[in-house]
């Protein structure tokens, strides 16, 4: 059992994960902001137009998106790693088709 975990404790993947799991940890943090900016941008927008603005409902739907996938993705619920570490279309590719890790 203490070889076994030992093994586990050297594997370069899991430490390589981990650093990438600290690094979106921040870009999360960063991503709600965003989102809140979205969320009081709308509320603006709709009190003083009565209408969503078109164009920051399409960002913030890419937002809520990009931080559903690294949520995903610091679960361990899939091995794709979020953007800017892939291409942006692996990311939404990874969120339509709900890219689980298979275990």
């Amino acid at each position: 059992m203490e070889e076994h975990m030992q093994d586990n404790l050297k594997q370069v993947s899991t430490w390589k994960r981990i650093g990438f799991i600290l690094i979106f940890a921040v870009i999360a943090g960063v991503v709600r902001t965003l989102i809140w900016v979205v969320v009081l941008l709308q509320i603006a927008a709709a009190l003083l137009t009565g209408d969503t603005n078109q164009h920051i409902l399409g960002f913030g739907q890419k937002l809520a998106a990009y931080l559903y996938h690294i949520m995903l993705f610091m679960t361990f619920n899939t091995e794709t790693i979020p953007f800017p570490f892939s291409d942006w279309d692996l990311t939404e590719e990874a969120i339509h088709n709900k890219d689980l890790a298979t275990k």
